[in-house]
């Protein structure tokens, strides 16, 4: 048997939607037993308060009924005792004692009013006569006087017919009915009291100038579907994601009674920046340096001399592949903060951002090496940014080295330094040696003296992300350089489209700080995600400003990713009906890096070795480690990973060797490029080349029945081989281009012919043939592009 097959992401969505909806049913039959069990314990509750209620009364009827039977005995005595004292009346006329009324049964908790005495004549008058041979007829019931109070209990007894006809049934409702009927009352009462409690909520909507029903809904707390009807009954078809204008969603927000709130793109961020300093209220800062150069020119090597620490040895190749943020402070006690950027070609963005937070550019030129593309294009930078520039001359303890022709060089990029007359600060120095140290840190001290750099540090924080990288144990982690006030633990930032609150902050030695001032470079632990480096960060007065911010810019973000795909589905169509017509192919690749920045260059980097005929695809391009998700999206585009500086989960690289997904581990970026060019010219077709083989001089033309005219040739150069491509030449002009039918020796058919030799040629399809005429032959060979 085969491996299982993996779900797709359609069945693993469809069987999460069946486990969710399992769970909603049973928590709410959890619900309803809860509440059917509330119901029984206050019915059994009440059930047991009229049984002591009905016990009580019962208890009452008895005292009475004894009561009344002893006042009955007192006048049945009394009477005796009146008729010992008059012998003389009639008998007929005693008073007839009243018979004892019988107490109520505590079922029914009912009591019989007790019947005055009456003469035994009058009743015997009553009493219907009995015939003989027939049953005694019954006796017409004696109805009590009904007691107050009494008339909604129910009447002892059967009912007979008689009673049944002629309507004398005082019986009342059943206990079984009159429970259900409070049971009813008390669940109406609850339901009232439950709506009474749910009053509608009204909000304040904040509509921007376009908001998708999505996220309309999800303002008013209302359902997605409510409101794609009432877009629906205005006569607007709508999907979930699809944007609405201000006024649509305005009337969509009254409809639902909440009050909107209209406001612009511009009004969420008015106010971010904060107020100009005043004059009083700033202090001299440290500077921010930026040592920018070409790759291997010693960039890394001297801000280790300055910091008296090897950050070069642990660089993946002795190349710095990312920005590293340090501040040093000088035996003097001034402080000076120095941002190393990369100088590989890839790491252009990363220079770029170097360069535009940076006050002073130190741009290191190696003596032996002179101005290479790179320094070129850091001098654009350096200029783009409007920062003064110091060129460090480095490498010059080394025999080759040439100072001078580096100044010369600079003066063709309009970089004129000062011992050439220029402004242009210039420092011999060597990082291997550790000379000209002092002078370089001097003329730094010197030109920041010069910018007068001040800074207000009694304000909130602001400044830029100079890198950002997910780290799997603290999450995500940002590099900041804090160019405004001072940025406290616990403070609330927003950096680029992700906000958080400052859980830690770490300086460049690893060490935790409570604050940092201006041009202090931290890492700070709490954001919610990885901002985008070079974005600027700001500290905000609270939590929901901070999320306010934070959700315009994303669904900026957003919007913009929604647009590009649609134009990115235009030019995939394209792609995909060049790939059917066989004129260009694809290499799919998903990255996966350790910081933002390198990610962006990989990026890049991968794009450039893409042709005409191959392009190159990045299907995702991420910080932080392998998932089984990005395996997912690898296989269902028959993609490859590439991975710089992080690794797989174990559960990514066992779905990876399942699903054959090609995983490569990369800790230099020379290897990225050069592998990604390996793979296009795997993709790319080979192409057809010629190779001569000889030429054929036609002596005479036969015509032979059957076959046509065959040219009898003389070899001149070469070889002429049987179904090679051959072309005719008449006094130098191609005539015809086709294929070589028949190539025979006197009468035997040969594979080739030598030169010196005569042979006979038959074309197919052509027959023009004149004595004169050249046959030049050639083969086709598919070589690699």
């Amino acid at each position: 048997m085969g491996a299982p097959r993996a779900l797709t992401a359609t069945e693993l969505a469809a069987r999460q939607r069946a486990l969710a909806e399992q769970q909603k049913e049973a928590e709410r039959r959890e619900q309803e037993r809860r509440e059917q069990e509330t119901i029984l314990i206050r019915s059994a509750a009440e059930e047991a308060r009229r049984r002591e209620e009905e016990a009580q009364r019962a208890a009452e009827a008895e005292a009475r009924a004894r009561e009344e039977e002893e006042a009955n005995k007192r006048q049945e005595e009394a009477a005796k005792a009146a008729a010992a004292a008059t012998p003389s009346a009639p008998r007929a006329e005693a008073v007839r004692p009243a018979a004892p009324a019988r107490p109520a049964t505590p079922a029914t908790g009912e009591t019989l009013r007790l019947r005055p005495a009456r003469p035994a004549s009058e009743e015997e008058d009553e009493r219907p006569a009995r015939r003989p041979g027939t049953a005694m007829p019954p006796r017409k019931p004696q109805v009590a006087a009904p007691k107050k109070g009494a008339d909604d209990r129910r009447r002892p007894g059967r009912i007979d017919v008689q009673a049944a006809i002629e309507g004398e049934d005082d019986r009342v409702r059943s206990l079984a009915s009159v429970r259900r009927q409070r049971e009813r009352e008390r669940r109406q009462a609850e339901l009232e009291a439950l709506r009474a409690d749910q009053v509608k909520v009204v909000r304040d909507v904040v509509i921007p100038d376009a908001i998708t029903v999505q996220e309309l809904a999800a303002r008013m707390a209302a359902r997605t579907g409510d409101v794609i009807k009432a877009l629906m009954r205005m006569g607007v078809m709508a999907t979930i994601t699809q944007p609405l204008d201000a006024d649509t969603a305005e009337l969509i927000v009254q409809e639902f009674g909440h009050r909107p709130r209209r406001v612009s793109e511009d009004d969420v961020e008015s106010g971010l920046e904060g107020a100009t300093d005043n004059e009083g209220d700033l202090v001299a800062r440290a500077p921010v340096v930026t040592v920018m150069g070409h790759v291997d020119h010693g960039k890394t090597s001297l801000l280790d001399a300055l910091r008296a620490t090897d950050v070069a040895g642990g660089e993946a190749g002795g190349i710095t592949q990312h920005i590293g943020a340090y501040q040093v402070k000088l035996p003097s006690g001034a402080r000076i903060t120095f941002l190393d950027t990369p100088g590989h070609e890839a790491f252009t963005a990363m220079r770029a951002r170097g360069a535009g937070v940076t006050d002073i550019v130190v741009l290191v030129v190696a003596a032996d090496d002179g101005v290479m593309p790179q320094t070129i294009e850091a001098i654009r930078h350096a200029k783009a940014a409007g920062a003064p520039m110091i060129v460090a001359i480095n490498k010059i303890d080394k025999p080759d080295a040439k100072p001078d022709r580096v100044r010369q060089a600079l003066l063709s990029h309009e970089v004129v330094v000062e011992q050439m007359g220029g402004e242009t600060q210039d420092v011999e120095v060597s990082a291997l040696k550790r000379m000209g140290l002092d002078k370089l840190e001097e003329a730094i001290l010197l030109q920041a003296e010069l910018l007068d750099l001040k800074a207000n540090p009694s304000r909130a924080a602001e400044g830029a992300v100079i890198e950002s990288r997910l780290d799997r144990g603290r999450g995500p982690v940002a590099t900041l350089l804090v160019q405004k006030g001072t940025l406290h633990q616990g403070d609330i930032v927003v950096a680029g489209a992700e906000w958080g609150r400052v859980r830690a902050m770490l300086d460049d030695k690893g060490r935790a700080l409570k604050d940092a001032g201006p041009s202090m470079p931290v890492e700070i632990l709490g954001l919610s995600g990885v901002p985008v480096a070079g974005e600027p960060f700001v500290a905000v007065e609270n939590e929901s400003r901070a999320r306010e911010i934070s959700e315009f810019r994303q669904r900026k973000v957003r919007d913009k990713t929604a647009g590009a795909m649609g134009v990115a589905r235009g030019t995939l169509d394209q792609m995909l009906a060049k790939i059917q017509a066989g004129e260009q192919k694809e290499v799919a690749v998903v990255i996966k890096a350790d910081v933002q920045g390198s990610a962006e260059a990989l990026a890049a980097v991968v794009q450039k070795p893409a042709t005409d005929e191959v392009r190159v695809r990045v299907l995702l391009s991420g910080v932080g480690q392998i998932t089984e998700s990005d395996i997912q999206l690898a296989k269902a585009s028959s993609a490859i990973i590439l991975a710089f500086n992080v690794r797989a989960t174990s559960q990514a690289r066992d779905l990876a060797s399942r699903e054959g997904v090609d995983i490569r581990y990369y800790s230099i970026i020379y290897d990225v490029a050069d592998d990604v060019a390996e793979l296009v010219r795997g993709k790319t077709a080979p192409k057809a080349r010629e190779k001569f083989l000889g030429y054929a001089e036609v002596r005479r033309v036969f015509e032979i029945t059957k076959v046509g005219k065959v040219a009898g040739c003389m070899i001149t150069e070469g070889v002429v081989k049987r179904g090679a491509g051959v072309r005719v030449l008449r006094e130098g002009v191609v005539i015809h281009t086709g294929e070589l039918s028949q190539l025979k020796r006197f009468k035997d058919d040969v594979r080739e012919v030598a030169r010196g030799y005569e042979c006979g040629l038959s074309f197919a399809n052509f027959h023009d043939l004149k004595e004169g005429d050249v046959v030049e032959c050639f083969e086709t060979e598919l070589v690699a592009a």
